[in-house]
């Protein structure tokens, strides 16, 4: 992803608790690793040394690549070559992408790329079934409503032969202007319906949720900032783009949500941000003002953004 807003919060453990337990045991271990490698092969020595399970594996992966690599745009300046051919172009891929890896494990620096191509190479390594994602993802207003576009990398691995969504660049933290590590676990198993919100494939396939959401419903949808709610929560405002030509001058809203104590709104980043009335039942209920000339409008729940909105 160039340049975007990497977004980490909570931690979700999708494996049985005597997994999950174990998890630390893991983590704990993987900060007593070096913190560079000069191979894929000798930090998967280590690995193979220290676990046994799939499941203990691919979280030790994951984990060394969020504590130990830090996002750098001008790593896509560093690999770009041209070929005649597509057999050609095979050759340089794959001579590109071993450069990529032995760079990311050397130096600590990569773009989604490196994170990706270097979990998928340690997965392969370790006799673990992967494969690399190519897609879209959507981390700001400007992306409600544009063409689809192949801009991030992320990865599906196989524990205990059921396919899990891992993404270990947005795991790794975020970037504003420069690198600000915040590693997370949100995106190590991400269930399919939340992952949705930012990442859509190019092979609809490796969504693993309903076939016929596509790629236009990917941009068509709303901004979704929060880890705590779905698309298939708002019984409202399903697209991301809301006129403001509104009947009573508002906008209705309707969520499925039932931890919400506060709802604001802000028409533009920075300006001040506003208290909305709540009605709370089965559904989370609430009205927005329109104020026109605004382009975007950003919702809180409970003082933290939740979902955002381009007005048309």
């Amino acid at each position: 992803m160039r340049k975007a807003a990497l977004i980490v919060c909570l931690v979700f453990f999708c494996a049985p608790l005597s997994i999950a337990q174990d998890y630390e045991g893991v983590d704990a271990t993987i900060e007593l690793y070096p913190k560079r490698f000069k191979s894929a092969e000798e930090l998967s020595s280590f690995i193979s040394r220290d676990f046994q399970m799939e499941e203990e594996k691919v979280r030790a992966i994951y984990t060394w690549i969020i504590q130990n690599v830090a996002y750098e745009p001008d790593e896509y300046k560093k690999f770009n070559f041209n070929f005649k051919n597509y057999r050609e172009r095979n050759q340089k891929e794959e001579k590109t992408r071993k450069k990529v890896i032995a760079r990311t494990l050397q130096e600590g620096i990569a773009v989604c790329e490196g994170y990706a191509m270097l979990f998928e190479r340690l997965c392969e390594l370790q006799g673990i079934s992967n494969y690399l994602v190519r897609g879209d993802i959507k981390t700001h207003f400007n992306d409600i409503g544009r063409p689809f576009r192949k801009t991030h990398m992320w990865n599906v691995a196989y524990i205990d032969g059921k396919p899990y969504l891992f993404d270990p660049t947005w795991g790794a933290g975020k970037y504003r202007e420069k690198f600000i590590k915040e590693p997370s676990y949100f995106y190590y198993k991400t269930p399919p319906e939340l992952f949705i919100n930012t990442h859509y494939p190019h092979q609809g396939e490796d969504t693993f949720i309903d076939p016929g959401f596509s790629k236009q419903d990917f941009a068509n949808m709303p901004f979704i900032i929060s880890h705590d709610v779905t698309l298939q929560q708002l019984n409202r405002q399903k697209e991301g783009v809301i006129s403001s030509q509104v009947d009573d001058g508002t906008i209705p809203f309707s969520i499925q949500v039932n931890d919400v104590e506060r709802v604001s709104y802000s028409y533009t980043l920075g300006k001040e941000v506003k208290e909305a009335e709540i009605s709370k039942g089965d559904t989370l209920d609430f009205s927005i003002p329109i104020e026109l000339g605004s382009e975007n409008l950003l919702i809180y729940f409970n003082d933290k953004p939740a979902l955002g909105y381009k007005i048309k």
